[in-house]
């Protein structure tokens, strides 16, 4: 049973989620908070594996309740956001979140989200992800010296590491590379252990805040801040 935590200052929606997730025969809302403060509490106390947290809230807001729960090491953090470049959610997975979902997200991805994030994985899609990076890696502070050089990976975790940066998927890496699949999840588990990251998420920020991705310039399409 995947237990869940739901965070956010408007009951109605944590009530739409509770509905959601309590049709599941796998996943049970075990405990609820209004604001980042009576998360991090809850968290100490109730047994939980996935807390859905909101950003903006009122005494804590989501990130130093992220940054105060992964710390302890404690539950997997999905990130609610109503934009998909919202510096907040940004600021959540430097913080450990491992990933974020729109509060408009449909029932069925926010149900394989929980399950993915439950199973070690983030959920972050991989160009969004890009998207919020490229957009506030100008912001990022210089705190990338507390990390392991990525020196001491081989060349192929290496590879592994630029390409899950860059958004592709294992299935995508494995094609990429010429190799199976279940290969490049050894490859990218021995990247976390050695550089001390959580998921596919802090891989993302771990290499663009160390410079072994650039970001890229945004497309001629795209609107201008």
């Amino acid at each position: 049973m995947i237990r869940v935590m739901l965070v956010d200052d408007q009951e109605l929606l944590r009530a739409g989620f509770r509905m959601v997730l309590g049709a599941q025969p796998d996943i049970e809302v075990v405990a609820e908070a209004g604001d980042g403060a009576a998360a991090v509490e809850a968290a100490r106390h109730t047994p939980v594996d996935v807390v859905l947290m909101d950003v903006r809230m009122p005494v804590m807001d989501g990130v130093e309740a992220t940054r105060a729960i992964c710390a302890a090491d404690g539950p997997r953090v999905l990130i609610l956001t109503t934009f998909d470049l919202d510096e907040y959610a940004f600021a959540a997975l430097k913080a450990g979140a491992s990933g974020f979902l729109l509060k408009d997200v449909p029932p069925a991805d926010l149900l394989s989200a929980i399950r993915s994030v439950y199973a070690g994985d983030s959920v972050v899609a991989p160009s969004t992800t890009r998207r919020l990076l490229e957009r506030f890696v100008a912001q990022l502070p210089d705190d990338i010296s507390e990390r392991p050089a990525a020196a001491g990976l081989t060349a192929r975790e290496r590879e592994v590491l630029l390409l899950v940066a860059r958004g592709l998927s294992n299935a995508e890496i494995a094609d990429r590379l010429t190799l199976a699949e279940a290969t490049v999840k050894t490859h990218l588990g021995r990247v976390l252990a050695k550089l001390g990251l959580r998921d596919r998420a802090q891989v993302v920020v771990y290499a663009y805040e160390s410079g072994l991705v650039v970001p890229a310039e945004p497309a001629r399409d795209q609107p201008k801040d």
